[in-house]
């Protein structure tokens, strides 16, 4: 969804600026007079280039378990949802998340309460989050569920890094033996067949000699080899 800078004044004469997640410069414009801002300047940004795997948000884990505990904080000190949203997509870095934190305040702002407002957002906040807050708000807890949810959220981020750091080893395992018999096809085995060579015409061993025609296509097509091995 594209990103539009905008620049206002407020009924008191007071300047403000901010970015809005949206799909038209009308939605934009809708967005702030319901706020009663009076709009000087709006302009689209230009797209950000962000490496991210197909389906990502470009919003990690660690970064959702930050502003969940920084928010379930503020909200037990007593701060407005909509100051402390306003607060923490300030001094949020990530771009893709700063716009969707503006959005959600934006949209808290114009009535819609908290759940609604991430449900826009599914790519960052899943189901489970959302209903989990709408059961907080409803209830008057969502400091309590935050919290619960920052902590749920932290133990699948190490659970994740377990599993990764136990697959490790096996791979790395599994390379080294991987380069160790490709020297051995590619290096070793010829030097044993001119060796077998020089014994007279005697025909190799069966089994040998079906390692003797690896090493051989091995050599062949090392080039072709070395690409696929690398493209997997």
């Amino acid at each position: 969804m594209p990103v539009f800078a905008w620049e206002g004044r407020t009924p008191n004469g007071d300047v403000k600026k901010g970015e809005i997640e949206a799909e038209t410069r009308e939605d934009v414009e809708r967005r702030l007079e319901a706020q009663r801002i009076s709009v000087s300047k709006i302009k689209k940004k230009p797209k950000e280039i962000v490496l991210k795997m197909p389906g990502s948000s470009g919003v990690g884990l660690a970064e959702i378990v930050i502003f969940t505990r920084q928010l379930a904080t503020m909200i037990d000190a007593g701060l407005p949802i909509v100051q402390s949203l306003d607060l923490l997509s300030n001094q949020e870095p990530n771009p893709h998340f700063k716009a969707c934190l503006k959005d959600v305040k934006m949209s808290v702002e114009t009535g819609s309460t908290f759940a609604d407002s991430l449900r826009k957002h599914p790519k960052i906040f899943d189901d489970l989050f959302v209903n989990l807050v709408a059961a907080g708000e409803l209830g008057g807890v969502l400091d309590s569920i935050l919290n619960r949810l920052a902590t749920h959220i932290e133990k699948a981020v190490k659970l994740r890094r377990k599993v990764k750091g136990a697959m490790t080893y096996p791979l790395a395992v599994l390379a080294i033996a991987i380069i160790v018999v490709g020297v051995l096809l590619v290096k070793v085995i010829p030097t044993f067949e001119e060796m077998f060579k020089n014994f007279g015409n005697a025909a190799l061993p069966g089994p040998t000699q079906v390692v003797v025609d690896i090493s051989h296509f091995m050599i062949d097509n090392i080039l072709m080899i070395f690409a696929l091995v690398v493209a997997i």
